[in-house]
């Protein structure tokens, strides 16, 4: 294979450019990018210099083809408006879900090598997207169906996202194992993503007023969405809120681009706030973006295939012969005893922390049965890093 810099890719609905920033760190070069909303576009514009983005209708796919069929694409990636999958619309396929076919036909018009596309979860099973994935598959695409928790592919925000990923010489689900290793055994907190974030907890405006609305930066953030209203006057805390501090206030577009892991000099510079919001919560976040490239390249982009490291969720099953479902409950014991005593850095992990875990305040306030289960599922992960990477217990955060 060439040089992976010398691989032409070309992003479609390409918005303020998560998806290009994440593929541009993992050392692909952009070609071009196309979207329709100009202030969009203008963001887009102030953040890439090597490249252009163009206005254009996608909604026309013999149009857009022929425009796209022109840059010679060897890979074709994007992110169509999502709006009618998400929870927080009506969830009618109308004229934007329609959009995910249309890009769909567009790969298959211009035929690249390969193809990365990205929704909200519940695209998946839409029917749109049954039709564009068989229009894909007609086109000889082997395809990847994944959904992905961003909040373990270095963001610090539990967002859920959707992505098909096809080749030509792939077969079908190919990458699941090298995407599912790739998995941080815990969750991103913001915290830990950013040390000196400015506040210790957010307003993020709750969809019914029975749900939570107040969060700490000691937890990953939930998904950054499209609008971001401020706290009303009238709120009511609620149970279950992070804090009960009545000055709490939402988050700033520089705090949610953040949470979104654009870069600190990332520049939004429209005038008009719900624009900007808008984009930064339409976005693909440039780190998980940037995993899903880098696995893309060390897997199916190279003479010699990245070898995938044998994930932990995946030796609780083969060796210790856990069904799915109970080394699910593992992990989720391992990230109870991370909140109660947090685990030291991969590499370090050992039998000493058992010790420290059961020494916590927060571990021994729990009950019996909760402390039998953390420690129990601990010393798995122990046993595994010793028995898979020798004493140091060096697995990294691609192993969950």
């Amino acid at each position: 294979m060439s040089n992976l810099s010398d691989l032409r890719v070309v992003d479609l609905f390409a918005g303020c450019g998560g998806l290009s920033r994440g593929f541009e760190l993992a050392g692909y070069t952009i070609a071009a990018a196309y979207d329709s909303w100009q202030p969009a576009i203008d963001c887009y514009k102030d953040n890439f210099q090597s490249h252009s983005i163009f206005e254009l209708d996608l909604s026309n796919v013999d149009r857009a083809s022929r425009i796209i069929a022109a840059q010679a694409p060897d890979i074709i990636i994007g992110g169509p408006p999502c709006q009618d999958f998400s929870q927080a619309g009506k969830r009618i396929e109308n004229e934007r879900a329609a959009l995910t076919k249309c890009f769909a036909e567009i790969v298959v018009a211009v035929n690249p090598d390969f193809f990365v596309m990205e929704n909200v979860a519940r695209a998946q099973r839409s029917n749109v997207y049954q039709e564009a994935r068989e229009a894909l598959k007609e086109a000889g695409y082997g395809i990847t169906e994944i959904v992905l928790d961003a909040s373990l592919y270095d963001v610090p925000q539990r967002r859920k996202r959707f992505f098909a990923i096809g080749g030509k010489t792939l077969a079908d689900g190919e990458l699941a194992t090298a995407l599912e290793a790739r998995e941080s055994l815990i969750p991103l907190t913001i915290r830990k993503a950013y040390p000196n974030f400015p506040i210790s907890h957010y307003y993020r405006h709750p969809r019914s007023y029975t749900r939570r609305a107040i969060f700490s930066i000691d937890e990953p953030a939930p998904t950054i969405r499209g609008v971001n209203r401020p706290r009303p006057k009238t709120y009511r805390v609620h149970p279950k809120d992070a804090s009960k501090d009545p000055s709490v206030r939402s988050l700033t577009p520089k705090e949610r681009s953040l949470i979104q892991t654009f870069p600190e000099d990332y520049k939004f510079t429209h005038k008009c706030t719900a624009d900007i919001d808008q984009m930064i919560g339409n976005a693909v976040p440039v780190n998980l973006a940037k995993a899903v490239a880098e696995i893309l390249a060390q897997n199916a982009l190279t003479d010699t295939p990245h070898p995938t490291q044998t994930s932990f969720r995946k030796w609780l099953i083969s060796e210790k012969n856990l069904t799915r479902e109970s080394a699910k409950d593992k992990i989720s014991h391992i990230r109870r005893a991370n909140k109660c005593h947090d685990l030291p850095d991969v590499e370090t992990v050992d039998r000493s922390y058992i010790e420290a875990l059961e020494s916590s305040d927060q571990f021994m306030s729990s009950s019996a049965s909760s402390q039998q289960q953390m420690k129990k599922a601990v010393e798995l992960l122990v046993e595994f890093a010793e028995s898979n990477f020798g004493k140091s217990g060096d697995f990294s955060a691609t192993n969950n």
